[in-house]
């Protein structure tokens, strides 16, 4: 049985670890930047983020409906 694909499409993480030492404010701190990444990253290709995932939503559901068994 193969692993649940992440986000990503990586079946594996990548090798990041969280330190257990780190206090709210360094965890805060953290997300933050995180969020600012994504929103530069979100400005600069938001379009053909959408679209590339409109067309992979849309292939997984043309996929999907091909699997399914008849309803009789």
């Amino acid at each position: 049985m193969s692993r649940p694909l992440l986000r990503s499409g990586r079946r594996r993480r990548l090798p990041f670890t969280v330190p257990d030492d780190w206090t709210p404010e360094q965890a805060r701190a953290v997300s933050e930047v995180l969020d600012d990444l994504l929103a530069v990253v979100t400005d600069f290709y938001g379009v053909q983020l959408n679209e590339l995932l409109r067309e992979q939503r849309s292939s997984e559901a043309r996929t999907s409906t091909h699997r399914r068994d008849p309803p009789f």
